[in-house]
């Protein structure tokens, strides 16, 4: 086989590897659906469109988005899991396009105690932080009985999805 003839299968292969390499982050579908649930809410619209940020600034296991209407951005969207007692949980960070916190969700908990930790009376303290003041679990970030490991690993994982964000910002990614 001549050079000539190998060509096409080489650019065929190579915009594979691209496709598959550098494919858009997509979340598992049940996740999907309650982000869904929580941007038509947070957002007051159903009518929004998510793009896929990929970046090794973002944990493999989390996921960032831009959330856009027709022709606006409204924000953007962090999806991650932090640890509570003996599992994960799932929750999700919705930015501002100023990069403070406009709300942060539980969305699914997987143990018996610490659900606390899933009220919005709770969640709403992280409301307005941002990489300039970030949440101080027991300063600006209220402790909760019988959900101190949850409500720690929440804290930690709202600043660091505002350092992974002001970090993306910074290299021009969003």
């Amino acid at each position: 086989m001549h050079l000539e003839n190998k060509k096409p299968l080489l650019l065929l292969a190579v915009i594979t590897f691209l496709l598959l390499a550098f494919k858009a982050p997509q979340l598992p579908e049940k996740l999907q659906k309650k982000v869904d649930a929580a941007i038509a809410f947070a957002y007051g619209t159903e009518s929004f469109s998510l793009s896929g940020i990929s970046s090794d600034e973002v944990p493999p296991k989390d996921y960032v988005f831009k959330i856009k209407t027709d022709k606006d951005l409204l924000g953007y969207a962090y999806v991650g899991q932090a640890n509570s007692m003996k599992r994960v949980f799932d929750y999700v960070v919705f930015v501002n396009k100023d990069f403070s916190v406009k709300k942060a969700k539980v969305l699914i908990y997987r143990e018996d105690h610490g659900r606390q930790i899933g009220a919005q009376r709770w969640l709403k303290q992280f409301i307005g932080l941002s990489a300039t003041k970030k949440p101080v679990y027991g300063e600006n970030v209220d402790a909760i009985s019988g959900a101190t490991i949850s409500a720690k690993s929440m804290t930690i994982a709202v600043k660091d999805v505002l350092e992974t964000i002001e970090t993306l910002n910074n290299k021009k990614l969003l």
